[in-house]
Order: C-alpha cells, then sequence, then structure tokens
C-alpha cells in the first residue's frame, strides 16, 4: 500500500532545504511553498523547485501538513519559538528540521501547540546544486523523533532514497561534532598540505594529494586505528623532527596541526602496541 502523500512546505531554500525539497517532491508529495529571502535562495528555489511558490514562514506552516526547517542552527529555536508565540503551528502538524546539533528538543514550542518534532539530518556535504540528488542515494541521515513518531521519520529518509539512524536526543551534540571533526578538519588539513606543496613549487597539489588521501580514508574506515601509517605510527623520531624543522617557513597554523594531531598518532600506535613507551615519550618530547 502507497504510503500517504504530503503537502510540504519549506522553510528555507538553502542548500540543504532546497534539495531535500526536491527529493520530497521526487517521491510524490506537495512541496506547498518556500521560504527564500536571498536573490541565490530564490534562485535556488526556482531551479531546484520549479513553479514552487516563495512564501513567508507563517504561510508555509498554514498550508502545510509537513514542514521541514533547514535554517542555520542558531536561527532555529529563536524561529520556532517566535512561530509557535504567533500561533502558526496546527494541531497534529508534523514539523521536522534538519540540524546535526538538535534532537527534537529544539522544536518543544512547536510540540507544546500540538505538532509532532521530528529531526532529519543528512550526513552529507551540499553544495545546493541537483547533482546533489544523486548523492543522496545511500546518504545516511541521523533520525530522531519519539518512538511513536520514529518510523514516520524514518520512512521520509528513505523515500530520499537515503539510510535512516536513530540517534539519541542526548547523543545529537556529540553526533554532530564527531562529522565536523571528520569532514571540516579533513578539509583544513588537505588546504594546509595543498599550501606546503605550493611552497615547494608544486602547481597541481591536488594531483599529488588526491590517490593518497583518498586511499587512507577508505583504509581508515575499512581497518579502523589499525590502517595507522607514516613515520609516527613507525617511531621514526628523526623523521618526524626533519618534518618540523623544514616546516619552520609554513604557517604557525600548520605546524600547530601537524604537532596536535602527530601527538595524538603516537598516542594510538602505543595503545596498540605499533611503537615502545619509550619511543611515544620521545616522540611526546619533539612534539611539545
Amino acid at each position: 500500500m502507497e504510503a500517504p502523500r504530503l503537502g510540504i512546505g519549506i522553510i528555507s531554500a538553502g542548500k540543504v532545504g532546497a534539495v531535500l525539497g526536491a527529493a520530497l517532491a521526487a517521491a510524490g508529495h506537495r512541496i506547498t511553498g518556500v521560504h527564500a529571502v536571498s536573490e541565490a535562495s530564490r534562485d535556488r528555489a526556482e531551479v531546484l523547485l520549479p513553479g514552487v511558490e516563495i512564501l513567508d514562514p507563517a504561510e508555509i506552516l498554514r498550508r502545510s501538513e509537513l514542514v521541514l526547517f533547514a535554517v542555520p542552527d542558531d536561527v532555529l529555536g529563536e524561529l520556532v519559538q517566535g512561530l509557535a508565540a504567533a500561533g502558526h503551528f496546527v494541531t497534529g502538524q508534523l514539523v521536522a528540521h534538519t540540524a546535526g546539533r538538535y534532537g527534537t528538543g529544539i522544536l518543544e514550542p512547536a510540540r507544546a501547540a500540538g505538532a509532532f518534532p521530528l529531526a532529519i539530518h543528512p550526513a552529507m556535504t551540499f553544495t545546493g546544486m541537483s547533482l546533489d540528488l544523486q548523492r543522496l542515494t545511500d546518504c545516511v541521515f541521523a533520525v530522531t523523533a519519539d518512538e511513536i513518531m520514529l518510523p514516520v521519520a524514518q520512512a521520509l529518509v528513505v523515500e530520499m532514497r537515503g539510510e535512516p539512524v536513530v540517534i539519541a536526543e542526548e547523543d545529537r551534540v556529540s553526533y554532530h561534532a564527531a562529522l565536523a571533526h571528520a569532514a571540516n578538519h579533513l578539509n583544513t588539513i588537505t588546504a594546509q598540505s595543498a599550501d606546503m606543496l605550493r611552497r615547494i613549487g608544486v602547481q597541481d597539489p591536488a594531483a599529488i594529494l588526491r590517490g593518497l588521501m583518498g586511499a587512507s580514508l577508505d583504509n581508515a574506515l575499512r581497518s579502523g586505528a589499525g590502517a595507522l601509517t607514516g613515520p609516527v605510527a613507525r617511531g621514526d623520531v628523526g623523521t618526524v623532527r626533519a618534518h618540523l624543522a623544514a616546516m619552520a617557513k609554513d604557517q604557525t597554523e600548520t605546524v600547530d596541526s601537524y604537532r596536535s594531531l602527530s601527538r595524538a598518532t603516537a598516542q594510538r600506535a602505543a595503545a596498540l602496541g605499533r611503537i615502545s613507551p619509550g619511543t611515544l615519550q620521545e616522540l611526546l618530547q619533539v612534539l611539545e
């Protein structure tokens, strides 16, 4: 039996909201309206949600059975509270958000007004273009909801061709920190490494880093800490000392990152028995 189609409103047409709105429309739902303020978001809505009216949040709430809030984390609470205080939520309405940091607690004003809160966060970076729709296939979504509403949240994710993973309310911040640490810091160390290569005259650092980093990431995801490699994991103290000397010409932030991550790597290598306690101490001294 086919699941019932919903009238879904999107607040707002940022990179995430527009793409998820398009995915829900492709699943057969009716998009009742989208909130878009900037010229970029209006253009995005026109491309990904053609024919959908641009409306203010209050009107979107009035027209929709499900409202998806895809606004920045720091805006979400105040926006929901303001809409609830003005009496715009409808009893029985589904209200979802895409903020990784929060569970359903941030939607408490909507719940108090009779709505059913859902938290649905895609573990993916978005470009805000149609290619994101293909990337949603098998993308993992963190879902948080009351037990009775959890199947609804999971079904919405499956309709977007994603894979739902349940995250407890109290674990949402840890979940989000883990993703930020992996994705954002990978970007930072990639940029720092590219800067170092450019400093020594390499015109296309990506050509050197792409294969190495891709294989390293794949190995780490398959084998965990067992995939540790490199001079720190081998206990090559002299090589680490030479690295630091050569990095005297690089930015302080890059050297600080190298030292900090090398200390963490050394401690993991020691815990795995890859290097001796004595070698660990030598490395930590060099990395001070």
